[in-house]
């Protein structure tokens, strides 16, 4: 495997990636790997609170939500233990609330899934300086907006009335834009 040098790691190479996506965390983990991080991998906040109570990491890649609970827990636990741990919290649902959360926890910076190797080691070795570049293919406004639909009507158990009720939409027009494939 040839290792890629990244500038700006420190001698403390470790890494953990807390994240129940399991393919999702193997091609990171394989990507990071590569970049010169040593890397261990959690599947659940148990797990990660768990890894970063016995060998606190120095960097660490968390997402937000996971099967057992809120990603947050582990960003915690990490900060109590490490307080130099760079930490990047990872999101299929951004929101500036959680950001928010996630950096008065401890959090070094928060990204928006779909995030590339690239995008995440620029944000962990990040001297906090600069902002990270834009992304290349950012998504769309109205992509923004029906990926915030669907994780409401997912919360409410894909139950339209409620859905519309939160989102204060009329229910047809909620069920109209449900109906439609989702934007590019």
């Amino acid at each position: 495997m040839d290792v890629i040098e990244t500038p700006g790691i420190g001698p403390d190479k470790t890494l953990l990636l807390v994240d129940d996506d399991e393919a999702f965390v193997r091609r990171l983990a394989r990507a990071m790997e590569k970049r010169g991080f040593a890397v261990e991998v959690a599947d659940s906040v148990a797990v990660g609170r768990s890894m970063a109570l016995q060998r606190p990491p120095a960097y660490a890649v968390v997402d937000l939500r996971l099967g057992d609970g809120n990603g947050l827990d582990v960003v915690e636990t990490i900060r109590e233990k490490r307080a130099d741990a760079r930490i990047v919290v990872l999101t299929g649902y951004g929101a500036i609330a959680t950001a928010v959360a996630a950096v008065k926890i401890g959090a070094t910076d928060y990204l928006s899934k779909p995030a590339d190797a690239n995008q995440i080691t620029a944000a962990l070795v990040a001297d906090g300086e600069d902002l990270p570049p834009p992304p290349e293919n950012p998504m769309s406004a109205d992509r923004v907006r029906w990926e915030h639909i669907q994780r409401i009507y997912e919360q409410c158990d894909r139950n339209v009335s409620e859905t519309a009720r939160r989102l204060s939409m009329h229910r047809r027009t909620l069920q109209r834009i449900l109906a439609k494939r989702s934007p590019r």
